[in-house]
């Protein structure tokens, strides 16, 4: 009895950061445990314990990422010759890897709870049995970008992050991180690929829907509740680790293209104001964000050299973790390294200001900046060779490896890293968390233009007939609405439009929405119309900011959107819930406004249609911002 409470007080005590004694009584069942097992040992004693035991190739593997793929009903992926993809056992048992991403939509959360047991009993038969962390690029939204995140499959969905920028309620923010952590834990994923918190400066950039809009200020707000809602006040065993990105910021796109692609890699500073994207930055840092990737894109216009951001010490070393003050795990964007493939798309390695040095060069230069893990990347025997040579040091792996393995300790995963498939079931969709997010949905419709108060529509369903573009039949059987074929026939017309884009070639590059914020001549030609033929009530699907002057004029309602459904779109139209986002960009007016802005400074697009915060409200409907969205006509 005595040596049962020595062990539970001292299990107490490591839970408080006091280190148990360095030797425990051999007659202690719990002695005959490696201390990095044995959990009434403090974690820094857990850790230096275990990098003591680890071999060169062990530790090498900890530092890198790669994607994870479930084989047919939730069993170990055997891999594809073809694609260069390999089996779940050659990444666990050969490679020693045990950080991954999880690839797919979640359509069954029991059947991927089953699947990450099956991966962390293969990881416990290793030599050290360390636990996989299996991340994720976000899960709760609406995306089409493949390359940056999936459908919501069966977790609860939301709208993007702008939504939550629009309805502006940190409160809200983290209910929702709160629900997206429990839903990720419940199938065991236990690292979020996010939060995003590029300032988007850049009204043309194709990532801007998965920021929180155009002000720092408010994203630096937003961000924090973010953070705590996935890690909750402190990173614990029942927490979601974060990845804040893309260091310094993504926002000052030049010319508005994506630094995934050659024709992107730069970002540009002509304001001189490289400070503003920092801002997140330094408040997810003092909220405790506990990762870091930087950004493909090279700086130009600064002080800091112009090669890429997980090249650059200048940013990795003496910006984040110098004057940051940044302590935590900077993880690399993916195939900085190799060549790659994606979507059917040969890409050459994403090493802009580098691109004449050979792999282990890279790879080396990497580390020198500062970084920690490999991001996409499956090589650790070229990490290995670098250190047998004397490049690197077996010392300056041991710095990663032991910020890598704190943090699985953290998390909890050595002491029980198997989660409960009939809970996960239970748990992801739940009624409370799908009905909270619905709502969100509709809440953070924005309304721009109502004219003559048309909106909220109340027509006898029964004869009046609606020409439809972009909404699915389902809810509109569900209401009874008879529509038509052309806008003649029709007493209303609904329709959901794509903000527009001009694509680039390739399977890859094409789902990157790029180019014109206008909608070409065709088009316009085709939608004024319609306006003039009927009353048009309009839903902009908002990725980027638009610039949209005739809409707003001939159009009888114009809505904007951050990822709902056509339920919710329904919903806001015919009064069930009332739209209370505000815009959280400028609106420009038109492309040469765009052009002449400058990338890094937010808000200066000449003469905007509408301004950052706009958003009108129904007549007779109650104050969202006091009533809490339970509003009644």
């Amino acid at each position: 009895m005595r040596a049962a409470v020595f062990i539970l007080t001292f299990t107490a005590l490591a839970a408080l950061g006091f280190c148990a004694p360095a030797v425990l009584d051999e007659r202690d069942q719990m002695a005959t445990l490696p201390i990095y097992k044995n959990s009434s040992y403090c974690i820094d004693q857990r850790v230096d314990d275990l990098v003591s035991r680890m071999t060169l190739e062990e530790k090498a593997g900890q530092m890198f990422q790669i994607q994870l793929y479930q084989g047919p009903n939730g069993t170990l992926d055997t891999g594809d010759p073809e694609s260069n993809r390999n089996s779940t056992e050659v990444l666990l048992g050969d490679m020693l890897m045990t950080h991954f991403n999880l690839v797919g939509d979640i359509l069954d959360a029991k059947q991927v709870a089953e699947f990450t047991n099956r991966v962390q009993k293969r990881a416990a038969e290793t030599r050290l049995g360390i636990p996989v962390t299996i991340s994720s690029d976000p899960r709760h939204h609406f995306t089409e970008n493949v390359g940056t995140g999936f459908m919501a499959g069966v977790f609860s969905q939301w709208p993007e992050t702008l939504g939550f920028a629009a309805l502006r309620d940190p409160d809200l923010v983290k209910t929702f991180a709160t629900i997206a952590r429990e839903e990720y834990v419940a199938v065991g994923l236990r690292a979020a690929l996010h939060p995003q918190v590029d300032v988007a400066t850049e009204p043309r950039w194709s990532r801007i829907s998965g920021t929180w809009g155009e002000g720092a200020d408010l994203t630096s707000e937003l961000i924090v509740a973010y953070i705590k809602g996935l890690q909750g006040e402190k990173l614990g065993k029942n927490s979601v680790t974060t990845v804040t990105k893309h260091f310094p910021g993504g926002g000052p796109a030049e010319n508005g293209e994506d630094s995934h692609f050659n024709y992107g890699k730069n970002a540009t500073y002509p304001g001189k104001n490289l400070e503003y994207h920092l801002k997140p930055f330094r408040a997810a840092v003092e909220a405790g964000a506990r990762q870091i990737m930087p950004y493909y894109a090279r700086p130009t216009g600064t002080k800091y050299d112009s090669v890429g951001g997980s090249y650059n010490k200048g940013l990795v070393t003496d910006l984040l973790r110098g004057e940051l003050g940044f302590e935590g795990i900077v993880v690399t964007d993916w195939a900085l390294i190799s060549d790659f493939i994606a979507r059917g798309q040969s890409l050459d390695a994403i090493a802009w200001g580098v691109e004449d040095l050979g792999q282990p060069e890279r790879m080396a230069m990497i580390l020198e900046a500062g970084c920690d893990q490999f991001g996409g990347e499956k090589i650790p025997e070229m990490l290995v060779q670098l250190v047998k040579d004397g490049i690197i040091s077996e010392g300056r792996l041991d710095v990663s490896v032991r910020r890598l393995m704190r943090e699985k300790f953290i998390l909890g995963l050595f002491d029980n890293p198997y989660v409960d498939p009939e809970a996960a079931a239970k748990i992801v969709g739940n009624p409370y968390f799908t009905r909270i997010a619905n709502e969100t949905q509709r809440r953070s419709y924005t309304l721009l233009t109502n004219n003559n108060n048309i909106l909220p529509l109340n027509p006898n369903t029964r004869t009046t007939k609606f020409y439809v573009e972009g909404i699915t039949s389902a809810p509109l059987a569900e209401r009874n609405i008879e529509t038509v074929d052309s806008p003649d026939e029709a007493d209303y017309a609904l329709l959901r439009l794509a903000a527009p884009y001009n694509a680039h070639p390739g399977g890859f590059a094409a789902s990157f929405h790029s180019g014109s914020l206008e909608f070409n001549t065709t088009e316009k030609a085709r939608q004024a119309a319609i306006y003039k033929a009927v009353p048009t009530i309009v839903d902009l699907k908002f990725d980027r900011p638009v610039a949209i002057p005739e809409i707003v004029e001939q159009a009888a309602a114009v809505l904007g959107s951050f990822g709902s459904s056509s339920d919710a779109f329904l919903d806001v139209v015919f009064g069930h819930t009332w739209p209370e986002g505000k815009l959280p960009y400028d609106l420009p007016r038109s492309m040469e406004a765009v052009e002449a802005a400058m990338e890094d400074v937010p808000f200066d697009t000449r003469d905007p249609v509408f301004k950052f915060g706009h958003g009108l409200r129904y007549l007779n409907s109650c104050d969202a911002d006091t009533a809490a969205g339970h509003c009644s006509n």
